[in-house]
């Protein structure tokens, strides 16, 4: 149904390039599909950021189509390149397959920054809802495995608990889009039948996140995924790791993609566009001194 649906009717956000190839996937997976966005060189000049880009989706829905238009924005916002990733999707894919296939898109991207014009010091991982997840599940992989290293997670309303039992789940069971049973079954599509949820990979709300990269985190107050945006949040800052908090009140489970009638949304993807910006200024979003 949702490849189905008509495309918008605006032309989608102006990019320099467009490219779809394959990537090679983990050992014995076949290639993992990308998409590669490029800023217009005229506009941003490189060197410039690198964003492996995880869509969202509960881990069966979406693709690189349906999130063309966020990865279009995305690139603009920051003046990056961005890397979409088709990994393997449950149910017919289970746990951990999709966070496998993210790691390996990692690895590619970090081994090819100069073919996609990116400053080595910033690479980025980025992704939003269950792609927020498949983000962290990268990192973790990441840090156990030798690299690549990456300058900051970007993660919008990520899902990162399967335990599915914090006060917002109840507070927003229904009727703000996204709802308590759609992710009691995105879960279960995911894990498949005896599945662990408490693995750290499949809920890096559970793991130790010691030496991961700076956080930006966006968060929407009407989500029932809300308090694991906060909790990540808190947990990054116990573990030493620098985080921001970007939340939204009265925003909903995938606003962001409205950018272009939310000015929510165009203001919060400002603010991830600025983040991912910065890693090529240690940290500054403008000016030439000063902190």
């Amino acid at each position: 149904m949702l490849a189905a649906a008509p495309r918008p009717p605006a032309d989608p956000p102006r990019v320099g390039a467009v490219e779809d190839l394959e990537v090679p996937g983990p050992p014995g997976a076949p290639p993992v599909p990308v998409r590669i966005y490029l800023p217009d060189p005229e506009e941003w000049p490189g060197p410039r950021p690198t964003v492996l880009f995880l869509h969202g989706g509960g881990f069966v829905l979406c693709d690189l189509d349906t999130h063309d238009t966020t990865a279009r924005a995305l690139s603009r916002a920051a003046g990056a390149a961005v890397v979409c990733v088709d990994y393997r999707r449950a149910p017919e894919h289970r746990f951990p397959a999709a966070a496998e296939d993210a790691h390996a898109a990692l690895c590619w991207a970090g081994a090819h920054l100069g073919r996609l014009g990116g400053d080595p010091r910033a690479l980025v991982v980025a992704g939003d809802s269950a792609g927020g997840n498949l983000a962290v599940a990268a990192l973790l992989l990441a840090r156990a495995r030798g690299g690549p290293a990456v300058a900051l997670q970007a993660l919008a309303y990520p899902v990162l608990d399967a335990a599915q039992d914090s006060a917002s789940y109840r507070t927003y069971a229904e009727g703000c889009f996204l709802t308590a049973a759609h992710l009691r079954w995105f879960w279960e599509q995911y894990l498949g039948p005896g599945g662990d949820g408490g693995d750290p990979l499949a809920s890096p709300l559970r793991a130790d996140l010691t030496g991961l990269p700076p956080a930006h985190l966006v968060v929407a107050g009407c989500d029932p995924l809300r308090d694991e945006g906060r909790a990540y949040h808190r947990r990054l800052a116990e573990c030493g790791v620098p985080s921001v908090l970007d939340e939204r009140p009265g925003m909903f489970h995938g606003f962001l993609a409205l950018a272009g009638v939310l000015p929510q949304a165009r203001e919060a993807m400002a603010r991830l566009g600025g983040a991912i910006s910065s890693t090529l200024k240690d940290g500054k979003t403008s000016g030439e001194a000063g902190g």
